[in-house]
């Protein structure tokens, strides 16, 4: 079953990851590098076992992709982001008869000092990041500069 919709041009890596057991089971790469326990969150009607979970797996990878694309616009706007930090909060729900996410970045950008350019750098880094572009119009992403 394949979707249509926008791809890359050309894909210049694919990751490859197995998980059995669903929540409460287990996942990692065909390299080795991500080898990881899963457990269900209590808040969800889990145990909250010493696993990690989707939502937090997602959170890790949107900030790290989200700051990489943050570099990206910063040098090609002659920016520094030293220092910055992206937190990911991704939320889970119910949605109709299914469940959805929700996500809210926050960045910080110690040394933009005017908030006006550190905002236009995080609107042009959605733009840019890979994450923000398989969300956009299906998931609500919440940016937000502190």
């Amino acid at each position: 079953m394949s979707e249509t919709s926008a791809a890359p041009v050309m894909v210049l890596y694919t990751a490859e990851a197995t998980a059995t057991g669903g929540r409460a089971g287990h996942a990692a790469s065909s390299d080795g590098r991500l080898d990881v326990d899963l457990s269900v969150p209590a808040e969800i009607g889990g145990d909250a076992g010493p696993g990690t979970n989707p939502e937090q797996l997602f959170a890790a990878a949107y900030a790290a992709c989200f700051q990489g694309a943050m570099g990206v616009v910063a040098r090609r706007d002659n920016l520094s982001i030293d220092g910055a930090t992206v937190t990911a909060r991704v939320g889970l729900g119910p949605m109709g008869q299914a469940f959805g996410i929700t996500v809210e970045l926050s960045v910080r950008l110690p040394e933009i000092g005017d908030r006006a350019t550190a905002e236009d750098l995080v609107a042009k880094a959605h733009q840019v990041c890979p994450y923000s572009n398989a969300t956009r119009n299906n998931v609500d992403v919440r940016l937000t500069v502190v």
